[in-house]
């Protein structure tokens, strides 16, 4: 049974791998088979069927991901990020964070995703934020810090989701070839699979959902992508009654707290000053929206002291 197993994902990874240095499309060769007999081991049909579905999703690598492909994407960068950094479970900060934050994402030109916006804080001093794919969102203790109120949360939430609903960070992804590939493989080839094939095909999934979310925390978006980002969110502040020059107060102090040489927000965005007058034009001429003073004081009596 093990090698039998074993051939299984030799075929697959020998599908995958031919794919990826022909960058052909699918070829239909399985198409009306039924069961195959390769030496002394037997295919049955519902393998043939696996085997095919993986060809065909991994030779739409680079023009279709599904929502819930996405969602699981989005999830193992997430489980990265967590071994990476400390989430703060203080239960009346992260329903407050998802309070806003959801409040946002109705507003946003992608309110639904297949898992749902979820946001998340990390017990982390650095200046950070991250947005994975699928709707999970990281926020640090060090980015709250700079918020002053509940207006300028909000343009850090905004902004983040921006990223998801522009899907930047499915975008980053596909710049691998190998990493979107098996990333397919993983989600939709091995269903008829187990053991030891779907460890060995998870490991490699693994491998790359970890090259991936070095690149998303090490080298952070595109110049462009953050401006794509910045405006996406001033239209959300705007529909959900916050102030749009909340990001512009976020993006001064940060400029004012950000150490250059560091290892955080300095490093893997554009320069807040640089985004400041990329903003300004962008801005609507309108008073600042009611209800501020109780925003206020609702963000002061629960984050106050992060």
């Amino acid at each position: 049974m093990e090698n039998k197993r074993s051939l299984v994902v030799a075929v697959l990874l020998s599908l995958g791998c031919a794919m990826l240095v022909s960058g052909c499309e699918t070829t239909n060769v399985l198409d009306g088979v039924g069961a195959i007999q390769l030496g002394n081991f037997r295919l049955n049909e519902s393998q043939v069927g696996a085997i095919k579905k993986t060809a065909q999703a991994m030779g739409k690598a680079f023009s279709d991901v599904t929502p819930e492909q996405e969602y699981y994407v989005g999830r193992a960068v997430g489980a990265t990020l967590l071994g990476k950094y400390r989430p703060l479970t203080e239960s009346r900060s992260v329903q407050y964070l998802n309070l806003v934050g959801q409040s946002l994402a109705r507003v946003s030109d992608m309110p639904e995703t297949y898992g749902g916006y979820h946001f998340v804080l990390l017990e982390d001093e650095g200046i950070n934020a991250f947005a994975a794919p699928g709707g999970l969102i990281f926020v640090s203790r060090g980015l709250l810090r700079c918020c002053q109120d509940e207006d300028t949360l909000a343009a850090v939430l905004a902004h983040e989701i921006a990223h998801v609903q522009l899907k930047h960070g499915l975008q980053a992804i596909k710049t691998s070839r190998l990493t979107s590939a098996f990333s397919i493989m993983a989600t939709e080839g091995v269903k008829q699979a187990g053991g030891g094939q779907l460890a060995q095909l998870t490991g490699i999934f693994e491998d790359s959902i970890h090259d991936v979310t070095a690149t998303l925390v090490n080298n952070g978006y595109s110049r462009a992508f953050e401006r794509e980002a910045d405006a996406a969110a001033l239209l959300m502040l705007d529909r959900a009654g916050y102030d749009q020059r909340a990001l512009v107060a976020l993006l001064g102090e940060m400029k004012r707290r950000l150490n250059p040489q560091g290892l955080d927000f300095a490093k893997t965005h554009p320069d807040p000053a640089d985004r400041i007058a990329e903003l300004e034009p962008l801005l609507a001429e309108t008073k600042s929206p009611s209800g501020m003073a109780q925003r206020q004081q609702r963000f002061k009596s629960i984050l106050g002291s992060i």
